[in-house]
């Protein structure tokens, strides 16, 4: 995030994209209500009417998978009204024009004709946002987990810089992150072409900067990312798998194909809290400690810096996982430092990432509300809002982009569009959340919304347990005939392992990030077998 939560409260107008932000980021959805209530404009972009939808001034209900040509529509108005901020552009962009003349092909006209919101709101949404000065963007899982996520981010990008909304207080461009702590893991280096700071693995001065600091050799090529990983598994080239924190045969597309991975592998650890759908293909588990149970630090999504305390100590063996890491490292042969708690963990990894370096568990304790980096000396405050002083990089780029469709589009045998989430009660795979009794009380088990037309037509009633089956395989739910969703689509929560939404969807990957189409694959709905000889013996008395 370029801008901080605390800024939002306080925000002009608001423009929220593929973000279900009041169930999956309650805390941060309750800051956009509070600037709503004082004023504020509130453009929601989302293909199902979302609770944020209902308090918006306008909600775009584009198809799912033509946000391209969405944002490149409204880049087209800014520009064709002479909208733009031209001084930004010319003293802090390069590629403008790259960008100028792709959009002249992308006229709302257009854009209603692919994405199916009327061009008159187009227009109105982008005059409002480049005519207000705190406008701030929010986006989330719904513009990146398609095969053109990165694509969706650029153009995102283009109309913060079109406008000038960078180094704006409640303006800017920010992701939502998944899950509590994403942000400080991926700080930290947990990505396969990054050390810790998003030091590139490649660049030789910075690898010579951590071999210096861990006395050992490192590899000058870039890792795989996530769903490749699981592609090269199911072929068998995986011999080995470490799971920490993640229940993969949940959360990741097309899993069985990485049931079929996790069976080829020869060896498969599991670190975990609690048992979990991949652990039982694991020959290892390692129990670890929950976030309460150790001492440590969270990073937020706007790269606040804050201080865990350990409340309660770990139940039976487990431990806290920088320790088992530790030990693993020592026994696989590694010279690991014997470091006495996680503080100086921390500050190992403070001193090795330039955005860090002015903290540490002391500054952290003495500011309660945590320290947002970049925070390169122990003088600095703290940057809440990136770029104040014009982009970071010098000059910050325009992307032009052209629109490609989903990966998979309906067709005859499988004419309806689903795309898949979060819902307000579970969290990510449930591992946590389905053992409570108060969660499950409100959510059961799974279900899809449906629209009615589709309903009708299909024969379905409110309550129906269906089958929906994309290419990949069948599942059953409970049907929600609803009037949040377009006609054509249907959308489930993906939190429900003994019936799993990822059995159906497609580990297409986007081409820069990998991250799988969760958001567009193709299904049909039928009323399920059981539920069709329900009716028919009611109807024949």
């Amino acid at each position: 995030m370029t801008n901080s939560i605390d800024e939002i409260r306080d925000s002009e107008m608001m423009f929220v994209i593929g973000s279900n932000t009041t169930e999956a980021h309650p805390i941060i959805a309750m800051e956009m209500k509070r600037a709503r209530q004082r004023g504020a404009k509130l453009v929601v972009a989302d293909p199902r009417k979302i609770w944020l939808a209902e308090m918006a001034d306008l909600h775009l209900q584009l198809k799912p998978g033509t946000d391209v040509w969405l944002l490149s529509a409204m880049a087209h108005v800014i520009i064709e009204e002479d909208l733009h901020d031209k001084a930004f552009i010319a003293k802090h962009t390069t590629d403008f024009e790259s960008v100028a003349q792709k959009v002249k092909s992308y006229s709302p006209e257009a854009a209603e004709e692919i994405t199916g919101v009327p061009a008159e709101d187009i227009r109105t949404a982008a005059r409002w946002y480049a005519s207000t000065k705190a406008a701030g963007i929010y986006y989330t899982l719904g513009i990146t987990e398609h095969t053109h996520g990165t694509d969706n981010v650029y153009c995102l990008a283009n109309l913060v810089l079109m406008t000038g909304h960078l180094g704006v207080r409640s303006a800017g461009m920010n992701p939502l992150r998944g899950q509590n702590n994403v942000q400080g893991a991926n700080d930290a280096g947990a990505t396969p072409i990054y050390y810790p700071g998003y030091q590139k693995v490649v660049d030789p001065s910075i690898r010579e900067i951590f071999e210096s600091a861990w006395g050992v050799s490192l590899s000058p090529n870039n890792g795989i990312n996530l769903n490749e990983m699981m592609k090269e598994m199911a072929r068998g080239n995986l011999k080995a798998v470490y799971v920490m924190g993640e229940d993969i045969v949940i959360s990741e597309p097309n899993v069985t194909k990485v049931e079929v991975g996790l069976n080829a592998c020869e060896f498969v650890v599991c670190q975990e809290i609690f048992h979990n759908e991949t652990t039982r293909f694991a020959d290892v588990i390692l129990p670890g400690a929950c976030f309460a149970e150790k001492d440590g630090i969270f990073t937020n999504s706007d790269r606040r810096v804050q201080r865990v305390r350990k409340a309660v100590d770990p139940p039976g063996n487990a431990r806290p996982d920088w320790e088992i890491l530790c030990d693993i490292a020592r026994a696989s042969g590694y010279d690991m430092p014997d470091y006495p708690s996680s503080k100086e963990v921390f500050a190992e990894f403070a001193s090795l990432t330039p955005q860090l370096r002015g903290m540490s568990y002391d500054r952290l304790e003495a500011n309660v509300k945590g320290l947002h980096w970049p925070c390169p000396d122990e003088d600095h405050p703290g940057t809440p809002t990136l770029h104040l002083d014009g982009p970071i990089i010098g000059v910050a780029p325009f992307q032009a982009v052209d629109y490609r469709p989903s990966d998979e589009l309906p067709d005859n045998d499988y004419p309806l569009v689903l795309s898949t989430g979060r819902t307000l009660y579970h969290y990510n795979s449930a591992t946590q959340t389905r053992r409570d009794a108060g969660p499950v009380a409100k959510q059961r088990g799974n279900f899809i919304e449906i629209h009615r037309r589709d309903a009708k037509i299909l024969g379905i009633a409110h309550g129906d347990k269906v089958e929906v089956s994309s290419r990949r395989g069948t599942i059953q739910a409970e049907a929600w005939v609803s009037p949040r969703v377009r006609f054509g689509c249907i959308w489930m929560p993906m939190h429900f392992a003994e019936n799993r939404a990822n059995l159906l969807t497609n580990d297409a990957g986007d081409a820069i990030t990998g991250t799988g189409e969760y958001k567009v694959c193709a299904v049909r709905v039928r009323r399920s077998k059981q539920a069709t000889e329900a009716l028919a013996e009611v109807a024949s008395g």
